[in-house]
C-alpha cells in the first residue's frame, strides 16, 4: 500500500504531493514501482488544527476518481464518513480509518456501500494530543479494542469478509510500545481479520536506530520483513520500490512467487 497525502503538513512527504496533478503522478509512480493499492489521505493523523469536511473533500476525491481506472486498490484515508462517503461514490473501494470507528457512522457507511474498511487501534480524538500514553499490556489491550470494534461494524452491517486490521504503530504509542507490538503481532493476526502494518519510516523506528525521518528505509523495511513473518497482509509504505523487492524476496523464499528468471548454475 503507497501512500499518497494531498495536505501542505505531511508526517513524511512535508507536502511534496499536495498538487492535485503531483499527488496523481506520485500514485502512477508507485503503480508503476509495484504498489498493489494506493491509501489517499487529506489530513494527517497527528494533532493540529480541524480541517473542515468540504476542504477534505476537495483534497481526496479528484485523486480518487483519476485513480479509479488505474487498477490498483484505492482506499481513502479518514475518519469522517461524510468524506469516506464522498470517495466511496469517486470510486474508492476501501476506508482508512485510523481513528478505529471513533464516529461508529463511518460503519454504516462502509455497509451501505459494499467497500471494505480498515479498523486502526488508536485512544485519542482525531487530531488531539495523547501526552505520556500507559498500557498494562499494549498488545493485550490493542487486541480487546480490535475486537471490540470489529464487533461493532459487524453489528452495523459490514461483512466479516470485508474487515482489515491495524495495530496502529506509534498512534498513542511510544516506541517500547510499538516495539512490543511488532515483537508480538502474531497476537494481533491471530484474530483472523487481513493486517495491516503501518510502520514506514516512523518514530519508533527513527527512535530505535538513531535515525533523522529521511533515513528509515532500512529499518523500516526490516520491521515490515518482521511483521509480514508473523502474518501481516498488507504494509503501508512510503518506499514503494524498496519495500515491493523485499515483499517479492519474501515470497520467493516462502514459495509464494516464483523469481523472475532462472540463470545461475543452470
Amino acid at each position: 500500500m503507497a501512500i499518497v497525502n494531498r495536505t501542505p503538513d505531511s508526517f513524511y512527504d512535508r507536502g511534496r504531493t499536495d498538487a492535485l496533478d503531483a499527488a496523481v503522478a506520485a500514485a502512477h509512480r508507485a503503480i508503476a514501482e509495484g504498489a498493489d493499492w494506493i491509501d489517499v489521505g487529506g489530513a494527517k493523523f497527528a494533532p493540529g488544527p480541524e480541517i473542515p469536511v468540504s476542504e477534505e473533500i476537495d483534497r481526496v476525491v479528484p485523486v480518487v476518481a483519476e485513480l479509479a481506472d488505474s487498477g490498483a486498490v484505492i482506499s481513502v484515508d479518514t475518519f469522517h464518513p461524510e468524506v469516506a462517503r464522498a470517495a466511496i461514490a469517486a470510486g474508492a473501494h476501501v476506508v482508512n480509518d485510523t481513528t478505529g470507528l471513533h464516529d461508529p457512522a463511518m460503519a454504516d457507511v462502509v455497509a451501505s456501500s459494499g467497500a471494505a474498511i480498515i479498523i486502526t487501534h488508536s485512544l485519542a480524538r482525531p487530531r488531539t494530543p495523547y501526552p505520556s500514553p500507559q498500557y498494562d499490556d499494549v498488545v493485550a489491550e490493542v487486541v480487546a479494542f480490535l475486537t471490540e470494534r470489529v464487533a461493532l461494524a459487524e453489528a452495523r452491517g459490514v461483512a466479516s469478509d470485508r474487515i482489515i486490521v491495524d495495530p496502529g504503530h506509534d498512534l498513542n504509542k511510544h516506541t517500547l510500545h510499538s516495539l512490543e507490538l511488532t515483537r508480538r503481532l502474531g497476537e494481533v493476526t491471530a484474530l483472523g481479520y487481513p493486517t495491516l502494518v503501518a510502520l514506514s519510516n516512523k518514530d519508533f523506528v527513527g527512535e530505535t536506530l538513531g535515525r533523522a525521518r529521511d533515513q528509515r528505509i532500512e529499518g523500516s523495511i526490516a520491521a515490515a520483513v518482521y511483521c509480514v513473518m508473523q502474518g501481516a497482509r498488507i504494509v503501508r509504505v512510503h518506499n514503494v520500490r524498496e519495500t515491493v523487492d523485499a515483499m517479492h524476496m519474501i515470497e520467493a523464499i516462502e514459495g509464494w512467487r516464483p523469481p523472475v528468471f532462472l540463470e545461475h548454475n543452470r
